[in-house]
């Protein structure tokens, strides 16, 4: 991918002709209060949920506990709350939850999340994030397996700091787990909700749930949603860019053949045929001369096409009365495929068309404890096979006929190289991944309890078939710049996690541990010209620290979650521009520091009002390494704003004969950050807010809703990432936030 959040692109000589030419299931499946959350409840951050703000149950251990009983940094965000909230994508929990940040080099639906600061700088579709996203415990790792995924949800948990005793898939930043709604046994039920908003958006979403027989439930549930862009294209008869048009589809099978077997079934599919992204062009005036803010003149309005199939089984079986056995076994494919206009204008200047197909199967198996004390334990296995291919094409100066002779051909870019060429690359990536884990927990008194876990990880790689072609615009080959070439790895790591927590009173619970991740290393997607470009980054290492408090008052009126962490973030994965040859390559940064907290203050004044607030601090610097021939020690990280807030009211004004009325508004405060680690003072992103609310109205029998809704309602303009794409030649690329959103919403419940 052309893209890197270092600043590196292209090579010099290519980018001054370029310059010249033209003006990125559970253990247990938890109960329903957990979908009930009225706001956000962490480990660092609560909210009420809908009954007396205690109760909101997560299985971010693998076992359904109370939310405050759990000594990890852990948010969890219910169901309900997130439709309300219109959080419709998962690239809106970013706004949230503090100190989890997201960029969107690649489009909608397929986030790039960092948490605590800890993120991915190559935007590349062959890799994977340190911050890893699970849909009902299954990992998603490739962009193309995301897809719509954020309706019927019972809730989604968020985990801090590096995982790996606890999940199948170990990370260096944390975990994003959406948990959807199970088929359930009780009666038949469901729900439909209808919507419209500006940009003449359509919407629909529901759910059925049908028991079969006494042992046999169904659940299906939809997603569908329609709207025009936001970004105006004024290059006449070209549609506007930025537009959804997006549907998913997600049936579950429950089995309960005994009280102590279940198994879910679940399978699942979406499709996204959306105009792609715009990209917003800086400088303005060479770039942008007379256009507004959301204007754009852009030549490529080729449709997005994101597809994605997913298959899993959770099946629990109880060993006794004190010991369980869970196995995950999924089977996941996905196509992402996108056609960007690159430079941001009507020229064509630099556009490219990306290609990525995988395919994924898993297995997790683990065997779980439920002791009367003092000792209880997790043991696990894991395995994981993705195979992906991508396909990368850079199309320079197609429009520039180079020998003058009023045909763009092979002779074009074989006189002119590289303007009026395509420079293409393709390659197939396999990457196995083994691991045995486990965690533990000994009651050394009814308040104090000691912690630990140890993971085994064996990971093996190859890219295989990797080729780079110049070609005409034409498509007639005229040279082979990297001939088919192979790269493998194969490395272990023992990671893992010690700690203890000590419970003061049943209300008050103070906690510490000490985590290592992992992360696995990474093929360089980014070689086009030279086989020297060739490359594999070292594995990541990150060492947590962390120390957390979490409590309630006045008859837990009051929730008050504090947690304090230092990271050491060791061979952190970078794309780097070699300053003497241009080649791209993957390296590591040696050492990074990474510090800071997060603190969440929820009060339920009263049964009709909650305030909330969360406060997250970052501090990040590089202690040592060289991107692109320039020492970055000493700068700051990428996507690691200094200070975030959260904050909101929840307020019921009305609750009598004609029902029930409440009004929510939320905001959302980012300070300055940086999207690369040379921190170009022109590329950092100022401090937002982003402001949003609903009115809702709620019958009395609670089966008809309405919802008067509205997102960044003071229209903010900010960006999402910015690049130096052309290396200091006059083009910064750069991806801007929506805009003002608003609309209604009516449901119904039967």
């Amino acid at each position: 991918m052309v893209k890197t959040s270092n600043g590196g692109a292209l090579r010099p000589a290519m980018i001054l002709l370029l310059a010249n030419a033209s003006v990125p299931a559970l253990a247990q499946e938890s109960p329903a209060e957990a979908s009930d959350a009225a706001g956000v409840a962490t480990a660092t951050e609560a909210a009420a949920p809908a009954n007396d703000g205690t109760d909101i149950v997560v299985t971010a251990q693998k076992r359904s506990e109370r939310l405050q009983d759990v000594p990890i940094a852990v948010s969890a965000l219910g169901g309900d709350s997130l439709e309300k909230q219109r959080v419709t994508q998962a690239d809106e929990l970013a706004g949230k939850i503090v100190n989890l940040q997201l960029t969107s080099t690649v489009g909608d639906n397929t986030p790039i999340f960092a948490l605590r600061g800890v993120s991915m700088s190559d935007y590349s579709l062959n890799q994977a994030s340190p911050v890893a996203t699970y849909y009902d415990e299954v990992y998603k790792g490739n962009f193309a397996f995301l897809g719509v995924a954020m309706y019927d949800l019972e809730r989604v948990e968020v985990l801090r700091g590096p995982q790996g005793t606890l999940y199948g898939k170990n990370t260096t930043g944390g975990a994003v787990n959406l948990i959807s709604r199970a088929p359930e046994l009780g009666g038949t039920d469901g729900y439909l909700n209808l919507g419209y908003g500006n940009y003449d958006r359509y919407e629909a979403n529901g759910a059925l749930n049908l028991p079969i027989g006494e042992t046999v439930a169904a659940r299906v549930a939809f997603t569908f949603a329609r709207a025009d862009g936001w970004f105006k294209n004024q290059l006449p008869g070209k549609p506007d860019l930025a537009s959804v048009r997006e549907y998913g589809v997600r049936a579950s099978l429950l089995f309960e053949p005994s009280d102590s077997a279940r198994f879910v079934l679940r399978g699942s599919t979406s499709y996204q045929n959306p105009r792609n992204y715009g990209i917003y062009a800086q400088p303005e005036a060479v770039n942008r001369p007379g256009l507004g803010r959301r204007e754009i003149e852009a030549n490529v309005t080729d449709r997005r096409g994101a597809r994605t199939w997913s298959v899993s089984l959770t099946g629990t079986v109880d060993l006794g009365d004190t010991l369980a056995i869970t196995s995950v076994t999924s089977w996941d494919k996905g196509r992402l495929n996108f056609y960007e206009d690159t430079d941001g204008t009507a020229t064509e200047l630099l556009e490219i068309p990306y290609t990525d197909r995988a395919n994924q199967f898993a297995q997790d198996l683990r065997l779980t404890s439920d002791f009367d004390g003092p000792f209880n334990f997790i043991l696990g296995a894991y395995f994981n096979r993705e195979k992906v291919y991508n396909e990368t094409t850079f199309e320079i100066g197609k429009d520039i006929d180079v020998d003058g002779n009023g045909v763009i051909d092979v002779n074009d870019c074989a006189a002119g190289l590289p303007l009026a060429c395509l420079f293409r690359n393709s390659f197939d990536q396999v990457k196995k991944s083994y691991a045995v884990y486990s965690d533990m927990s000994f009651e050394v008194t009814d308040q104090f309890t000691l912690r630990g876990g140890l993971r085994f990880t064996h990971d093996k790689g190859v890219q295989s078939n990797f080729e780079s072609n110049a070609l005409g615009v034409d498509g007639v080959l005229v040279a082979n710049l990297i001939p088919p070439s192979r790269l493998d790895y194969s490395t272990e790591n023992l990671s893992g996690k010690i700690g203890a927590d000590y419970k003061i009173n049943p209300d008050v619970m103070i906690y510490g541990n000490y985590s290592r991740g992992y992360r696995a290393p990474s093929f360089n997607a980014q070689a086009f010209f030279d086989p020297s470009e060739l490359s594999v980054a070292k594995a990541e290492k990150i060492d947590a620290f962390e120390l957390g408090l979490k409590s309630q008052f006045a008859d837990r009126r009051v929730t008050l979650n504090m947690a304090a962490f230092h990271y050491t973030y060791s061979n952190q994965q970078f794309i780097n521009v070699d300053p003497a040859t241009a080649a791209q390559t993957l390296l590591n940064i040696p050492r990074s520091r990474i510090q800071g907290g997060e603190a969440e203050l929820t009060v339920r004044a009263t049964d009709m009002v909650t305030l909330r607030g969360g406060l997250g601090l970052l501090s990040t610097k590089i202690k040592r390494g060289t991107v692109s021939g320039v020492d970055v020690s000493g700068n700051r990280l990428s996507n690691a704003p200094k200070l975030t807030f959260t904050g909101g009211i929840d307020a019921t004004v009305v609750d009598g004969g004609s029902g029930k009325i409440s009004l929510h508004g939320d905001l959302n405060y980012s300070s300055s950050q940086y999207f690369e680690v040379l921190n170009v003072p022109r590329l950092r992103q100022k401090s937002y807010v982003l402001l949003s609310g609903h009115i809702d109205w709620e019958s009395v029998d609670g089966r008809w809703t309405a919802s008067v809704w509205g997102k960044n309602l003071a229209n903010k303009f900010y960006f999402t990432s910015r690049v130096d794409l052309l290396a200091g030649f006059g083009f910064d690329y750069n991806h801007v936030g929506t805009p003002r959103t608003y609309g209604v919403t009516v449901g119904t419940k039967f």
